[in-house]
């Protein structure tokens, strides 16, 4: 089996083998006694066809712009700059924009993320009172194809860079494309007028302060009244404890120059963009939904 496998990959077999059984002792595949390895929970997610899917997200945490990044991280401590804009000289959202194959790992990475939180928020809010909603960022639209799915009341709009638009449409959103609208432009300078709310998932946790509140003002300017302001981000806690959110926020300081933030974080900022913070919900995902009002 070894060597079939090598042969399929183009590995050296025993270098494969010493792989594999390293990765059994940590649960990723398993090792029978008669040396042949079978699939396990944790390496079913590797996998294209599983749901949800991590495959895109593991590869993406293989590619070179990735490791090397992380290998910046006394550099990103020292200057509090970012490691992407150091290698290559630009940043990750151009950096992925000008290398087509990274960019689509990248937003394919991010639809299996919103496989497993974006039915969490679904399922934590509700949006009955909701007509119209504009899912800021949304890359593929797998978030708001979940919404959209579960309240056929509602109509939506995607907004997005045109070329992350590109796989928009025949992809999660294809079902429900009669009650959405895709859209693009930059979202620093304004957004789709006449929305109940404004959606974004892990986008304002990509930003320094001064850009997530011009992104902020473009969506109070543009917000129905009585609209509301919908942030899905982690959401700090005080204490020494455990959190996902904690080494995400070290992500963000390497790659997109943002952070995670805390409840007065995320206070501060609406604040400076004409919102006041109502309320945080949180959900079975990590993530919590942050939500606005107009000021």
């Amino acid at each position: 089996m070894g060597e079939e496998l090598a042969r399929e990959i183009g590995a050296d077999p025993q270098a494969l083998y010493r792989l594999m059984r390293a990765t059994a002792s940590v649960g990723v595949l398993a090792e029978g006694s008669d040396g042949k390895f079978s699939q396990t929970p944790m390496s079913t997610v590797l996998r294209s066809n599983a749901t949800p899917s991590l495959r895109s997200f593991a590869i993406m945490g293989g590619r070179e712009w990735h490791g090397r990044g992380w290998s910046h991280l006394e550099y990103c401590v020292r200057t509090g700059k970012q490691a992407v804009d150091k290698i290559y000289g630009t940043h990750i959202v151009e950096y992925l924009k000008r290398h087509p194959a990274e960019g689509q790992n990248f937003n394919d990475a991010m639809t299996e993320l919103s496989m497993m939180d974006g039915p969490a928020v679904a399922e934590a809010y509700n949006f009955e009172d909701i007509h119209t909603i504009v899912d800021v960022a949304g890359g593929h639209g797998f978030l708001l194809a979940t919404i959209l799915e579960r309240n056929p009341h509602l109509r939506g709009t995607l907004y997005d860079a045109p070329h992350v638009l590109e796989g928009a449409a025949n992809g999660p959103l294809k079902p429900v494309m009669e009650r959405c609208t895709l859209a693009s432009g930059d979202m620093f300078s304004s957004v789709p007028a006449g929305a109940d709310a404004y959606i974004m998932k892990h986008i304002i946790h990509d930003w320094p302060d001064d850009l997530c509140v011009q992104l902020l003002k473009a969506c109070r300017k543009g917000v129905n009244a009585d609209g509301r302001l919908l942030v899905v981000d982690s959401v700090i806690q005080p204490g020494n404890d455990f959190s996902p959110g904690k080494f995400l926020d070290l992500q963000m300081l390497i790659f997109p120059s943002g952070c995670e933030r805390t409840e007065k974080q995320f206070r501060d900022l609406f604040v400076a963009a004409g919102w006041r913070l109502r309320r945080i919900v949180p959900t079975a995902a990590s993530d919590s939904i942050v939500e606005g009002v107009p000021a």
